[in-house]
């Protein structure tokens, strides 16, 4: 039998730590493991057309399933491409191997061709970043790289010369066990019963939650129930905890909507549950505040805390629950659920009149449309833009749906490569990428790799010709738009070239046919929607917090529209208030 070289020995651990799929550009320093891949099989090797579509990929797929994937570039140029796609996971808690292919090892800081050093370039979108220099380190620095990126649940890259790949591995070395999941962690008693006091002494309290309640839906609602607690959300966590929530209040930030701003202000105590909320200015100085998370860097980076637990979410609300008295009086949270659904009635109604005349088509009603014809189970991928506000108010969760996007990275053209991530995991579940023409365009040469692997992708292109959300920025701080229109093809035409299903609609009573046409297809498919640039205008008042940039104002002012299915649940909610 041959002796393995380090390529081989380096596929095998990825296979024994569960890899299914390497995502990548294949090239020179490269080439050996591509060829170890080729011959196990139990991994694919996933040919993308852009290494950071390999990066997003890989992030989609470790979202979906928890569990770690990878993905990997070429010396040099190659893996440069990687790092946004990386920065997005690393900072989505995605735990993605990158390998990072690199030079001759002889010629390692000597300006060779395609030099760079991706074990300093990529330390600071990753938990972990070494270089492998010499046959002697493997497996013990791979195995240390999964570790870090399952246990601290974000990327490890790995730099390895194409030389070194190619060499013999040395004897073999003992199996260590690899961790492949993380454990629950749990607070001590002492920060427990702190806590269940400061619930117990405040009147009003508020639960605001983020991703980190993924699982814990249950304990949520449970500990909501008995403290009578209005419960609002972040972005990312919208499909963990806005479905059958009788105490929504809905979300806050940027493209919030509802009340969940007044109930984080108006309570006693606020409860921050697994959310590393960006936006502090959205968040009160004046109410006591707690916070619960896993990370525990996480603790107090926003806000001022009068207690800090670290735990998960789940674990510390078991916990946490049976010390709590039960609270009778839930005046605040129903005053919380009336405003909540006033202020759902007052903004859905500019977007439900005519609609379904309106030329060019409102990107409100596509969504809309799109969340009624949608799977129950279906995966929504969302480009960052305007496409975030349309997700954020029209998408419903409902505990089986999945909505991913760049949420925490913010980075553009994300859409498409993750729903090649996603779909990957399971081909019959439907995948859904909502995305923007700047978006899709910025990477389209991925929609080759749709074609190339027959993945069923449905791809709703809203194609208003102009990036929206910058377009809207400018005009929110005073500045007339410029360099944000797109002169683009027919995209429907593009995909049909690209030998995939491709239809363009102009008309509203057109949409609902043609979405569900393109999703009985059987490979895919993208709807080309004709949206309206102007959907979303400028208020004839406009504050000095919305000249000097996205503050409260100007995302309650500028942002109002039309929430959905939201409302309806609002007005369910309200339906169970005790009337006098």
């Amino acid at each position: 039998m041959a002796k393995q070289n380090i390529a081989e020995q380096f596929v095998d651990i990825l296979v024994r730590a569960g890899v299914k799929r390497l995502y990548g550009v294949v090239g020179d320093s490269l080439n050996p493991v591509v060829d170890a891949v080729r011959r196990n099989s139990a991994i694919d090797w996933i040919h993308v057309r852009h290494e950071e579509t390999a990066a997003f990929a890989a992030g989609a797929e470790a979202q979906i399933t928890g569990k770690l994937t990878a993905c990997a570039g070429s010396c040099g140029p190659g893996n440069l491409h990687l790092i946004n796609g990386l920065y997005d996971a690393n900072r989505s808690m995605a735990p993605v191997l990158a390998l990072a292919s690199h030079i001759p090892s002889s010629e390692i800081g000597l300006g060779y061709f395609q030099e760079t050093h991706p074990d300093r370039l990529f330390q600071e979108c990753s938990v972990y970043s070494e270089l492998i220099s010499s046959p002697k380190q493997m497996p013990r620095l791979l195995d240390t790289a999964i570790q870090h990126a399952v246990g601290r649940s974000g990327v490890s890259v790995v730099a390895l010369p194409g030389d070194i790949a190619a060499e013999p591995a040395p004897e073999k070395a003992a199996e260590t066990a690899i961790v492949t999941s993380r454990p629950t962690v749990r607070p001590g008693d002492a920060e427990i019963d702190r806590l269940a006091r400061m619930v117990d002494e405040a009147e009003k309290v508020t639960l605001f939650c983020g991703s980190g309640t993924a699982g814990a839906h249950a304990e949520v609602m449970e500990f909501a129930g008995k403290i009578k607690s209005p419960v609002g959300h972040a972005l990312r966590g919208k499909e963990f905890i806005q479905y059958d929530n009788p105490y929504d209040v809905g979300m806050s930030g940027l493209l919030g909507y509802g009340a969940a701003y007044e109930a984080t202000h108006e309570c006693d105590l606020l409860i921050l549950l697994g959310t590393d909320f960006p936006y502090n200015a959205f968040l009160p100085d004046d109410v006591k505040i707690a916070q619960i998370d896993v990370r525990p860097e996480n603790l107090g980076r926003r806000s001022k805390l009068d207690l800090a637990v670290w735990g998960d979410v789940k674990e510390t609300l078991r916990c946490l629950i049976p010390r709590v008295r039960e609270k009778t009086n839930r005046r605040f949270l129903d005053r919380m659920l009336k405003k909540h659904a006033d202020a759902l009635e007052g903004v859905v109604k500019a977007y439900t009149r005519k609609v379904d005349k309106h030329i060019p088509i409102h990107p409100e009603y596509v969504a809309s449309v799109l969340d009624e014809v949608a799977d129950d189970d279906a995966v929504f991928t969302v480009d960052t833009g305007m496409c975030n506000v349309w997700a954020a108010r029209y998408i419903s969760p409902n505990g089986r749906r999945r909505i991913i996007g760049s949420f925490s990275h913010g980075s553009m053209a994300n859409a498409l490569p993750m729903a090649i991530g996603a779909q990957f995991t399971d081909r019959s579940r439907q995948v859904i990428s909502m995305s923007g023409d700047g978006g899709f365009s910025m990477l389209m040469g991925d929609f080759l790799t749709l074609v190339q692997y027959d993945l069923p992708v449905k791809i709703v292109l809203f194609n208003n010709s102009s990036l929206g959300m910058v377009e809207l920025e400018m005009l929110v701080a005073g500045l007339p738009s410029h360099g944000t229109t797109n002169k683009n093809p027919d995209f429907a035409a593009v995909a049909r070239a690209c030998g995939a299903y491709g239809v363009r609609v102009e008309k509203p009573k057109d949409l609902a046919g043609a979405l569900k046409e393109a999703f009985r297809h059987k490979g895919p498919a993208l709807v080309d929607v004709v949206t309206d640039p102007n959907a979303l205008s400028i208020p004839p008042k406009i504050s000095a917090e919305m000249v000097s940039g996205f503050a409260l104002s100007a995302s309650k002012i500028v942002l109002e529209g039309g929430v959905g299915r939201m409302l309806q649940m609002a007005r369910s909610n309200l339906r169970n208030v005790p009337r006098p």
